[in-house]
């Protein structure tokens, strides 16, 4: 089973790095194209959507945000920061498949990365409350530390 979600992870992993370096790129050739505008809501699971749809809005979603998410220019914090859009664009395609999957043992793997993905997003959050970065705090990096004042 670990070797499955590594396997998986990998396969989700590896297009959004390879992505980053053509950012201008793509988003200059979808408006060349007419492409649909990246979106602007959160993910919504719905029988509605054929099963290419919703895997479609899963991964606009999750790119979109980890795009935005920026850099502080701390690996440690950039990391974390962009591997919650990250696990939730796995949780939200882990959900398309519960809605048309068939097959039980996927159904399974979709349902443990659901439970899995949440508990490490939460984790994610704890430690980015726990370690804010200087770039969150502009009294210290404009130089007017209150402590000094």
């Amino acid at each position: 089973m670990c070797r499955k979600l590594i396997a998986i992870a990998i396969f989700i992993v590896l297009p959004a790095v390879s992505i980053q370096p053509h950012r201008h790129e793509a988003q200059s050739a979808t408006s060349r194209l007419g492409w649909p505008p990246a979106p602007t809501a959160k993910f919504v699971a719905s029988t509605e959507k054929t099963f290419d749809q919703l895997m479609a809005d899963a991964m606009s979603v999750m790119h979109r945000d980890m795009h935005n998410a920026g850099y502080s220019g701390e690996a440690d914090h950039d990391f974390v920061k962009m591997m919650i859009p990250h696990h939730q664009g796995a949780i939200d395609m882990a959900k398309a498949v519960l809605l048309h999957g068939k097959d039980p043992q996927m159904r399974r793997l979709a349902q443990e990365i659901i439970t899995d993905q949440q508990s490490e997003i939460q984790l994610m959050q704890l430690w980015l409350k726990q370690h804010v970065t200087q770039s969150q705090t502009p009294a210290v990096k404009s130089g007017l530390n209150p402590e000094k004042n």
